[in-house]
């Protein structure tokens, strides 16, 4: 291992990046140090040439040989860091976690200022991999990759993916047709520290460790609340709201993430972590991602609540710096915070805004208690009622209502269904003749922004899947990831 870094290739940019030693910093109490596993081959499955220029990378200049060294041998010099953590899994409380197949390889500052992570997942196993193997299988990668893509498309405050290498190895799962391929990953992100990060040292009796790690977060992650007075409330009362905004964005465009657990929230508010996710099809509040989630706990409708949930968790360790009455009054802004940015993204899905010149709030609560109501009742898919509404809307719209819809739109033929679309069709009109004629562009350019062409539901990323595995023809991977990126109009 020396030897092949001191033959380091000082040409490869992402060995050369200003790599900052920001989370190393606060010591070992929080990380362990580890080594990166020797995979037998490397193939370069996807390189993420839009997160480049984030780095102040040109990708004509970044080879995929430079990808492989980097992200695939791990050559590079400085160490990679095992994050402990604990966290709460469905609801029970477990001390038996951290990085078990992944570690933070380093940390950058972007263009925009920002300090972003480079976080490995299957890069081999560490001391909490347990009695796994360290490893992501390929499909794993290519699901993941194609969640945080498609979520950053639709606006989401989400992580991506820098790489995915296949390896060469086979591994077995239960939940997937083995021997299956092998994979690892770079994901990039705002940060890696997690609810169960301050978890695990309330665990452990570290009230010390707890403020130490407090103020890295407000140094890196809330510079604005530096030098101000009840920084350390100031900084869960926005996260309440942070998270808060990442589940109304969750919702708003149909994305169940399926393992809610406090392991898998990050105090950036950003959202992380895609293993058994789902684009809902049609509108069904119950509706559960994970095979797993017998109760469905995590169930779509039941995702504002898990994460309200998680906030109040995470008051257990905070409290040891942070008033517990001032937090739970913080807790109690989620509510009517989630609310009001559900309710915008809502309405930019119908193609409106609340504004003086715009709708009212007691109009917007009207069409979306009516959009909402049809969508549950006429089953049909919720991706494909918001296409249709982008594709389908022409300014004649606002003056004569026979023309919403009189295009096909795939329902169920009976009389409620008709009824049903009959009344949103009527009121939607009413919300049109409201505005002035001027205004209809404005509309059509919304219904353009927020309502994408191609969503990734489960039958179409099966689809990808069985070109990888039965011919190896990534094609129809790298068309998909396409469509995701021409989806919406920005």
């Amino acid at each position: 291992m020396t030897a092949a870094l001191d033959r380091l290739n000082t040409t490869n940019p992402f060995l050369t990046l200003p790599y900052e030693p920001a989370f190393e910093s606060l010591g070992e109490d929080y990380y362990d140090l580890v080594t990166a596993a020797e995979f037998p081959q490397h193939q370069l499955r996807f390189r993420n040439d839009q997160v480049l220029s984030i780095l102040g990378l040109n990708p004509e200049t970044v080879s995929d040989a430079d990808f492989i060294e980097a992200f695939g041998q791990f050559q590079r010099r400085q160490p990679f860091l095992a994050m402990r953590y604990h966290g709460y899994q469905f609801g029970e409380y477990n001390p038996a976690l951290g990085d078990g197949r992944g570690f933070l390889y380093g940390q950058v500052r972007g263009t925009d200022g920002d300090l972003y992570d480079f976080g490995t997942k299957g890069s081999g196993r560490t001391p909490y991999s347990r009695t796994a193997d360290g490893r992501l299988t390929l499909k794993g990668g290519v699901r993941e990759v194609l969640a945080a893509e498609m979520l950053h498309r639709l606006g989401v405050r989400t992580s991506r993916c820098l790489s995915l290498i296949e390896t060469g190895e086979k591994l077995w799962r239960g939940d997937e047709p083995s021997p299956t391929r092998a994979s690892v990953m770079v994901r990039f992100s705002r940060s890696h520290i997690r609810f169960g990060t301050f978890e695990r040292l309330h665990y452990v009796g570290r009230n010390d460790l707890i403020q130490k790690l407090l103020d890295h977060v407000i140094q890196i992650y809330y510079p604005h609340l530096l030098n101000q007075d009840d920084a350390y409330l100031r900084f869960y009362t926005e996260l309440v709201q942070r998270v808060a905004d990442l589940t109304a964005q969750w919702m708003t465009v149909g994305f169940c993430h399926a393992v809610l657990n406090t392991d898998n929230m990050c105090i950036t508010g950003e959202s992380f972590d895609y293993g058994p996710y789902a684009f809902i099809e049609a509108f069904d509040p119950k509706f559960t991602a994970a095979y797993f989630d017998y109760f469905g706990r995590y169930c779509y409708a039941n995702q504002p609540a898990a994460c309200l949930w998680n906030l109040q968790m995470l008051q257990v360790p905070l409290k040891a710096v942070i008033n517990s009455f001032e937090m739970e009054q913080s807790l109690t802004q989620f509510d009517a915070h989630y609310h009001t940015i559900y309710r915008q993204r809502m309405l930019r899905k119908l193609g409106f805004e609340i504004a003086i010149d715009q709708v009212t709030e007691e109009v917007a609560e009207e069409l979306l208690k009516r959009t909402l109501q049809f969508l549950w009742e006429s089953k049909i898919s919720y991706h494909i009622f918001f296409a249709a509404l982008r594709q389908q809307f022409h300014p004649t719209w606002r003056t004569d209502e026979t023309q919403i819809f009189n295009q096909t739109l795939d329902l169920e033929a009976n009389d409620n269904t008709a009824a049903r679309l009959e009344q949103w069709r009527s009121f939607y009109h009413q919300v049109l003749q409201s505005l002035p004629d001027a205004e209809m562009e404005h509309v059509a350019k919304r219904l353009r922004q927020h309502n994408p062409l191609t969503v990734i539901i489960r039958s179409e990323i099966e689809a990808v899947w069985e070109h990888i595995t039965q011919n190896d023809n990534w094609t129809p991977f790298n068309q998909l990831l396409n469509q995701i990126w021409q989806s919406v109009e920005d």
